[in-house]
């Protein structure tokens, strides 16, 4: 059950009960808390909220529910011998909004309602704006969404049908945060708000469910702003404590694209934040992020795990995201095609050997990126 809210940085206490954005002492991202010796087994719920003890809303409305969550663990046996590693994709395009970005969008707005916060505004490369705008529409509350000119046509559509207001910038999530700072209304930007990690992490839950309560050797995640891989290693920990899972950890890897890769940078150099990327762009938008707010968060997680950070270019984001569609039926984001092309690159350097298992996140619907040609 909720607790209290953490700061990541300097781990001071904050009150869940209150609406809350960064650590008001060092402006850092908090992370939700709980008293794990409440926490009972997953439900019978076929979607996240089977898991609504490690989740913050207190008294979940099932008719706000969407059914999001509990996406399918598929194999991709004609890449797995390709490639000669064993590789399973966690599908996120099945979920509402075609992306992963809906389980954020739904915890974070439920908890949001429930403290009665009555507008939220958000930056946004294309889907997390979608899907908090047509969220945040079911609960009946105002949404002021800014994203960046590239983003993908069919989430600024998205945002349009669900009332909110939109605007269109140049440049980056970056320019598009400056394009709200004169709303007056709850900043739901990534990471400052601290519940979006909590709809996240339930991807992790999820996998280690459908592996009958094991874990892989490896989770591969495409990284902007990286919340999925943080939350993934929240649950992780959670599992641990709860005596869910045993032994050691997935292994976890930051993709990013070599048009925009502060992460990789970072890792590479041993560094415990990154530095802000400069013309940074690529076809893959979701990972489009210049500087993470959450950045040290994510190469604690990586480190931790014994994990790793590696950049792949479009092209090869391009090559894999074709030959997924063509020898496995499943047509990939390019975020998702992105790890693919991420798991090519480290069984050919070794990093990857043939008998790991290994989980890549497909984050969202092909189908949302018509303009990006295979």
């Amino acid at each position: 059950m909720l607790s209290h809210l953490e700061c990541a940085r300097c781990g001071l206490r904050h009150d869940a009960d209150r609406p809350q954005n960064l650590c008001r002492s060092c402006v850092s991202p908090l992370v939700a808390r709980y008293d794990l010796t409440k926490v009972g087994r997953p439900t019978q719920d076929n979607s996240l909220w089977r898991y609504r003890d490690v989740l913050p809303v207190r008294v979940p409305d099932p008719h706000f529910s969407l059914g999001e969550g509990m996406t399918p663990l598929v194999p991709l046996p004609a890449l797995s011998r390709q490639l000669d590693v064993n590789i399973l994709m966690k599908d996120e395009s099945l979920i509402p909004t075609g992306s992963f970005k809906a389980r954020g969008a739904a915890v974070g707005v439920a908890r949001a309602k429930e403290l009665g916060i009555e507008g939220i505004k958000m930056p946004t490369n294309g889907n997390a704006g979608a899907a908090w705008a047509l969220y945040a529409a079911r609960a009946g509350l105002r949404s002021v969404i800014a994203m960046p000119e590239d983003a993908p046509l069919i989430t600024r559509e998205e945002v349009e049908a669900s009332g909110a207001e939109l605007r269109i910038v140049p440049g980056t999530i970056a320019d598009a945060a400056q394009a709200i700072k004169d709303v007056d209304l709850f900043d739901a930007s990534t990471l400052k708000e601290p519940y979006r990690i909590e709809g996240k992490k339930t991807m992790g839950y999820e996998i280690v469910e459908q592996l009958g309560w094991r874990v892989p050797d490896v989770i591969i995640y495409p990284t902007g702003g990286g919340v999925g891989l943080i939350g993934i290693h929240k649950a992780l920990h959670e599992m641990l404590e709860l005596g869910w899972i045993k032994g050691k950890l997935p292994r976890l890897v930051a993709v990013q694209s070599t048009g925009c890769a502060p992460i990789v940078k970072a890792f590479d150099e041993g560094a415990a934040e990154s530095a802000f990327w400069d013309n940074a762009f690529t076809n893959a938008f979701g990972i489009n992020v210049p500087k993470p707010l959450g950045d040290f968060i994510i190469l604690q997680a990586i480190r931790e795990t014994n994990g790793t950070a590696i950049a792949v270019d479009d092209g090869q984001i391009q090559e894999d995201r074709t030959e997924t569609a063509r020898t496995e039926g499943v047509f990939l984001c390019p975020e998702g095609a992105a790890t693919i092309s991420a798991v090519r690159a480290l069984r050919k350097d070794g990093w990857l050997n043939q008998n790991d298992e290994v989980v890549v996140l497909n984050t969202g619907a092909g189908i949302k990126y018509p303009a990006v040609r295979l």
